[in-house]
């Protein structure tokens, strides 16, 4: 399914607002050696007898890849130049589709276990997402989530107070329980 063959009728817009552009940088660093390595893994061997976790997440990349490239060329470009002129944040605007919010989900399973591949040591140099850049993936990939389904954009600095007073009631409840 390619983006340009969506009716435009069935495309809903995804606000991100205050996107930090640090934390964007980040995340973008560690999926990329995460992805080269992950390559490099299931090259070294016939692909059908790579490890299931890296072969996976290739596979998935590819099929968005393919499936969503053009969702956010001009996105991607607004984040570079933020970037390069030192900016700490900046709102983008996405059409997508409303299966975007799948591909989402789907992506972050596959990040998620990823990173317990990555905890286990065994294949790879590269460690699990730092937590500032799992935060921002939690986020970036949330606000789709949540958008596609109706519920309108909760900006960065929004969601990271509501994330740490969640982490610690949590926290409070569990000393409450000892």
């Amino acid at each position: 399914m390619s983006v340009r063959a969506v009716p435009s009728d069935d495309l809903v817009e995804v606000r991100l607002l205050a996107v930090p552009i640090a934390r964007w940088s980040e995340a973008q660093e560690h999926a990329e050696g995460l992805l080269r390595e992950f390559t490099l893994i299931t090259a070294s061997t016939r692909r059908a007898d790579a490890p299931q976790v890296p072969r996976r997440l290739l596979e998935l990349m590819e099929e968005l890849e393919r499936d969503y490239a053009t969702v956010s060329v001009e996105q991607d470009e607004t984040l570079h130049a933020a970037a390069s002129a030192g900016r700490e944040s900046v709102d983008l605007s996405y059409r997508v589709p409303r299966s975007v919010a799948d591909a989402c989900r789907r992506l972050a399973d596959a990040l998620d276990a990823a990173d317990e591949f990555c905890r286990s040591g065994e294949h790879l140099l590269s460690l699990a997402t730092p937590a500032g850049a799992l935060a921002f993936r939690q986020w970036f990939l949330g606000e789709f989530i949540r958008q596609v389904s109706g519920e309108g954009p909760r900006p960065w600095p929004q969601w990271l107070e509501e994330r740490e007073e969640l982490e610690e009631r949590e926290e409070r409840e569990e000393l409450e329980e000892r």
